[in-house]
């Protein structure tokens, strides 16, 4: 409720009335169609809005503590020191977490009747975090990392146990490729809006984004239990490996599936090729992240400096990112594995033009190419499994193929630590990644969709 303002004189409590006023309704204004367009489509009954909106929460929580930790680690230093600062990040937190991921999947599947507590954990912990390193992250020191990949630990245990929500929250005639595209244009959305204000909050003090950052995610916390109870239901599950097994028809497993543990592979080769190809998405994405921030402080664009030329790549690849969700969701029809194979040839091109003629358009289109093939590989790799893996090992399924996503982006964030800091090798070593994919998936996914062409399409 706005404050009325009683003391000064006329002109300027009358003037400061009308801006808490205006301010009261521009936010009124805001929050109504922010839930209008969340609780749309039958979200609102199925109970899919406490998810976007607690995903909202979730990703304005992470990017403080991103904006947190880029300003002490990356920027507040110089080229050589930020990068040994980076290197040092990645082996105290994504080294061990590279090891913790293939236990996060498991350990979520154990824990079919608790997903609401499991996410309302995931937040307190980060809340907890955020505080512990507000105390420390000026100084950078050795006992920040530790509590960063518990950050970031935490973070994708959400992420996994998100992607096996969606499915219990499906509206009416929505799809699960539309309702993962909704979720994501929020989280994106809510990005954008606290990464300016993590910057302004920065310029108070290094810690005070995340001092921020608790506050949202002790709010995340709350917002968990607001969950429909079904959320927690764990009726006819079961857990899915990602191990090798028969390629059989789904419809044709009966009795066999429930004899037989269940594999990814045994429910269609399709599933396993479209994770292949989105794991050399994931790396090429953890390769550009790192790589060009170290590159264009280093080399700016040209005539550009540092910061803006980031700021350049930084603005293609989210509105790479954003675009592709969006015509994910109008694409949903189209046949994923050909969505697949179109989002990789994009992001072939694209590396491989860069390379040959590395400059400040060919950058800028190979972050938009790398968002928008990201963005539409993960959809599509959704829709397949939606498709193609029976209900009883769907929400399983999700938790393993997100897991294997991460460690795909760690490997990818790896190799451009490491690499010499020259734009056409970085380039080439991009596509590299990206024809990788292709080799190993392009061939099974033509298959696959070649298989799909005489029946129905139900995704």
């Amino acid at each position: 409720m706005a404050r009325t303002v009683t003391s000064g004189p006329g002109p300027v409590r009358r003037a400061g009335n009308a801006v808490a006023r205006a301010t009261q309704r521009t936010s009124s204004a805001v929050v109504r169609r922010f839930r209008r367009h969340t609780h749309s489509g039958g979200a609102g009954e199925s109970g899919l809005a406490k998810l976007i909106e607690l995903h909202a929460v979730n990703s304005a929580g992470d990017m403080l503590i991103t904006v947190a930790l880029a300003s002490t680690i990356f920027f507040s230093v110089p080229t050589g020191e930020a990068r040994g600062r980076v290197a040092l990040y990645l082996i105290v937190t994504m080294a061990p977490f590279a090891l913790l991921a293939p236990v996060v999947g498991p350990l979520l599947d154990r824990i079919p009747h608790g997903r609401r507590a499991a996410m309302a954990m995931s937040m307190l912990a980060r809340a907890i975090l955020a505080w512990t390193m507000a105390g420390v992250v000026s100084t950078a020191g050795l006992e920040l990392y530790p509590a960063a990949l518990g950050v970031l630990v935490a973070s994708k245990a959400y992420g996994v146990v998100r992607s096996a929500v969606v499915p219990r929250l499906l509206p009416a005639r929505t799809t699960l490729v539309k309702a993962n595209s909704r979720v994501s244009l929020t989280g994106l959305l809510a990005t954008a809006v606290a990464a300016p204000i993590g910057g302004l909050l920065h310029l108070i003090g290094p810690g005070v984004p995340l001092y921020g950052a608790f506050v949202v995610f002790v709010c995340g916390t709350l917002l968990s239990f607001s969950l429909p109870h079904k959320v927690d239901s764990a009726k006819g599950e079961a857990r899915a490996e990602l191990s090798a097994g028969e390629d059989v028809e789904p419809h044709r497993l009966g009795r066999q599936w429930r004899e037989k543990r269940p594999g990814l592979r045994s429910v269609g080769g399709p599933v396993l090729h479209a994770l292949q190809a989105n794991a050399s998405l994931r790396a090429l994405s953890g390769f550009l992240t790192l790589f060009l921030a170290f590159l264009l402080r280093e080399h700016p664009l040209g005539g550009l400096s540092g910061p803006v030329s980031l700021g350049l790549v930084a603005v293609a690849a989210g509105t790479g990112n954003a675009f592709g969700t969006a015509l994910g969701s109008w694409l949903r029809a189209r046949g994923p594995e050909r969505i697949i194979i179109s989002a990789l040839a994009a992001a072939l091109a694209a590396t491989c033009l860069a390379a040959a003629w590395y400059g400040v358009l060919t950058i800028a289109v190979v972050a938009a190419a790398a968002g928008i093939a990201q963005a539409l590989g993960k959809l599509s790799l959704d829709a397949l499994i939606q498709r193609d893996v029976p209900e009883e090992v769907r929400t399983s399924a999700f938790a393993r193929s997100e897991t294997a996503l991460q460690m795909a982006w760690v490997i990818g964030g790896a190799i451009g630590i490491v690499l010499p800091l020259n734009g056409t090798l970085g380039m080439a070593v991009a596509a590299a990644l990206v024809a990788l994919g292709v080799a190993f998936s392009v061939r099974g996914l033509m298959t696959g969709a070649r298989g799909r062409a005489a029946r129905p399409r139900t995704v």
